[in-house]
């Protein structure tokens, strides 16, 4: 008996390769030709260090992280490293752009790190004013910041900053959700971090490519676990690493080495995105969400057009019907999201917009 498809738009965790999964199911019965499952063998056993080693040597492969930087693994997630960030980096001031949910944490832990050593955190800009459904532009960055810090892609609002900016100060990019996507230029950063439940791996493991200089500036102690020179010097293996979400990782980033590399899957990804916006855009029943110039490749936000309403509830069963699983929008917008990271097959993405057609041509052949 087949299974029936589902088409997984979950934001996070979400879908992940196939192959990924199939290899940690062998991994869990047998890892390595060793004979014990990989979540029972020693973190300091040759085979999980094999594991270790290509894993980051697949990050720095395939984003092409120059030698000043150094890619960390570390347990949770990107909310931990929020406070990574300002225990590393905070010594006077702190600016943040504020494009969403996560932003606005981010920031939190700023203030009140700030707030306890007599610095300060604020926002340099903010789109708070129209729901996050927009990038602030013509702002200016402060040049006596410590660092600034932006979101790249913000999963519940359905924008996305898809460059490397320039930066007069430090740039920290928490890239939770949009990392491994696209092409990015990590000598502009001196730190990028995230979760890897979007498009690296499984919950429970985070990452952190870190510029070896920008560490060390900072006056206060730094606790051990939260200073990134400790994972550093300790090869992300300072305390027992989350092995089973790493070697789901280091799957994932050997899949998309397949596929072609960043370069490659942004094409795709690109690709997806527009038929899905096409849809939206050309749908009499649907309506966008996010300003069109700062649509996100990533997470696609949609409502029902004013005047339909009242369907949202029928297009969800409709959907669901269908194969869909996990396009309910964030509460805070409503509506649907269509999460379509890596591992979202093109096919996917055709079906959601065939249902999306079908059924509009269902409610006006009803309406006649």
């Amino acid at each position: 008996m087949g299974m029936k498809t589902v088409h997984n738009f979950y934001a996070g965790p979400c879908v992940l390769p196939g192959q990924a999964v199939e290899a940690a199911i062998e991994a869990l019965k047998d890892f390595s030709g060793t004979g014990l499952s990989v979540i029972e063998i020693s973190h300091r056993s040759k085979e999980w260090e094999a594991v270790m080693d290509e894993c980051r040597s697949l990050w720095k492969e395939l984003l092409h992280i120059p030698d000043t930087h150094e890619v960390v693994f570390l347990g949770g997630g990107a909310s931990m490293e929020f406070l990574y960030v300002v225990m590393n980096f905070l010594e006077k001031k702190a600016g943040y752009l504020e494009t969403g949910v996560w932003a606005k944490k981010a920031l939190k832990e700023a203030k009140g790190f700030a707030e306890s050593k007599g610095a300060e955190a604020f926002a340099v800009a903010s789109s708070a004013d129209k729901t996050y459904s927009y990038i602030p532009k013509g702002y200016e960055i402060p040049k006596d910041l410590d660092y600034f810090h932006i979101t790249t892609n913000n999963t519940i609002y359905g924008t996305e900053i898809a460059y490397d900016m320039d930066c007069p100060v430090p740039l920290i990019a928490d890239m939770s959700s949009d990392i491994l996507s696209r092409p990015v230029d990590v000598s502009k950063y001196a730190l990028i971090y995230g979760g890897a439940q979007k498009n690296v791996g499984p919950a429970g493991v985070s990452f952190a490519i870190i510029r070896k200089d920008a560490l060390g500036k900072v006056s206060h102690y730094i606790p051990t676990m939260l200073n990134y020179q400790t994972h550093i010097d300790g090869k992300s293996m300072y305390n027992t690493p989350p092995v089973f979400p790493i070697f789901v990782m280091k799957e994932t980033l050997k899949w998309l080495k397949e596929q072609g590399g960043v370069e490659a899957i942004n094409k795709i990804n690109k690709k997806k995105a527009a038929m899905l916006y096409d849809e939206i855009d050309r749908n009499s029943l649907f309506v966008g969400t996010a300003a069109t110039e700062d649509r996100s490749i990533m997470n696609v936000c949609f409502v029902m057009a004013p005047g339909f309403e009242h369907l949202q509830d029928d297009f969800m069963a409709f959907a669901k019907e269908r194969g869909m699983v996990g396009i309910k929008g964030h509460r805070s917008v409503g509506g649907f999201r269509a999460s379509i990271y890596n591992a979202c097959p093109v096919e996917s993405v055709q079906a959601l917009v065939d249902a999306m057609r079908d059924f509009e041509t269902f409610v006006l052949e009803e309406r006649d």
